[in-house]
């Protein structure tokens, strides 16, 4: 039997809220979790009737106030799912109060609220880790250890993009995310994070942003402002004078859930789709091509779910994988390394990394200016 209780406050209870929730349920299908068990506890909405639905959803004690959850001693991990730009206040009392913390990308609204929390985390001594879960697909941390084994060699270029449709026409509904950050914060986040996890900190970038329709139906009869950018397209250095393209969209026409990238390397290649999330595809340029082409080519990785222990081969490694399982790892992630009192990664810092790329973005296209990190 588990000898202890990690006690869970969710904050927010939309769509990711869910994914989260889904998350802990299942994390000991999944793994063997030694000695701990995890619980959601309480779980904060902005009304008392979703609170209440959430709660009994979640056998849960329902809040409106998030300090309910932060300033509780009876919680240990804060879980933040509310759209960025409700994050600054929660994190700040979350971490004075050493709590802690699994935090929704991206971190904050802008690079001054990021730093806000930078200041603050001198003295916090809880763990954190960021929602980063990309990272935590086996086919993105099969890359990441062909590319530190110097499968690639030197890398010379890469491109990376995170595409989707559901903005591509004029009458769509304007959706939540549009009043809380643009496509640069919502799926920009994701793409710049996983190509930073796989080759490291950025140099500098010029980018470009657009709304593709000044104003949109409001659900309600009327129109109202478009606030944010549908699309944005960046050209990156690293710090190795790589350049790279990385762009994302929700107006392309045709895409789904579509996060790709393609680097380069002077021995080797390496290239993955999101709709495709089973496999990696692996080129080894040191291979001869002789007779008739040798072995040379590209190959294809069955990466599927063929996490580590300690996780437990549920369902089973060559079963196909989908987009909740990579939740599912990240979240055992942070949870783990929080049983076992250890820093986890992504932690808040690379939170912090990420949006001043992301404000960086921002000043780039909007300054039509190369911008360093």
């Amino acid at each position: 039997m588990p000898s202890r209780t990690l006690r869970v406050g969710l904050i927010g209870f939309g769509a990711i809220g869910k994914v989260h929730a889904c998350c802990y349920a299942n994390l000991p299908f999944y793994y063997k979790m030694a000695g701990y068990r995890v619980k959601v506890t309480h779980i904060c909405t902005a009304h008392p009737e979703t609170a209440e639905a959430a709660a009994e959803l979640l056998d849960a004690t329902p809040v409106t106030d998030y300090k309910a959850i932060t300033e509780n001693p009876e919680i240990d991990i804060v879980d933040i799912a509310t759209p960025n730009d409700c994050h600054a206040e929660v994190l700040k009392s979350a971490i004075r109060h050493n709590k802690h913390i699994y935090c929704e990308k991206p971190l904050v609204s802008s690079a001054a609220e990021a730093e806000e929390i930078q200041a603050l985390l001198k003295d916090y001594i809880g763990i954190s880790q960021m929602v980063l879960q990309y990272r935590f697909s086996p086919a993105v941390m099969r890359a990441k250890q062909l590319i530190d084994e110097g499968r690639l060699g030197t890398i010379l270029e890469f491109r990376g993009h995170f595409l989707h449709a559901g903005s591509s026409r004029p009458e769509t509904v304007i959706k939540p995310w549009k009043l809380s950050g643009g496509v640069i914060a919502d799926l920009g986040s994701h793409t710049l994070d996983v190509l930073r996890f796989l080759l490291g900190d950025f140099e500098s970038l010029a980018a470009t942003r657009r709304t593709a329709y000044p104003t949109r139906p409001d659900g309600k009869g009327g129109t109202v402002p478009v606030p944010t950018e549908d699309n944005m397209m960046v050209l990156l250095r690293l710090k190795n004078g790589a350049d790279g393209m990385v762009g994302s969209s929700k107006i392309t026409t045709g895409a789904e859930d579509d996060l790709c990238f393609e680097i380069n390397g002077s021995d080797g290649a390496i290239r993955f789709s999101g709709m495709d999330p089973h496999h990696l595809d692996f080129y080894d340029n040191t291979i001869p091509d002789r007779p008739y082409g040798g072995l040379k080519g590209w190959t294809k990785i069955d990466c599927g779910q063929r996490f580590e222990a300690p996780a437990n081969g549920f369902p089973a490694a060559k079963s196909a994988i989908g987009w909740l399982r990579s939740h599912i790892h990240c979240c055992w992630n942070f949870v783990d390394h929080v049983a076992r009192g250890e820093k986890s990664s992504p932690d808040l810092t690379d939170g912090i990394y990420l949006q001043r790329v992301l404000d960086s973005v921002v000043r780039a296209a909007d300054s039509e200016t190369r911008v360093k990190i």
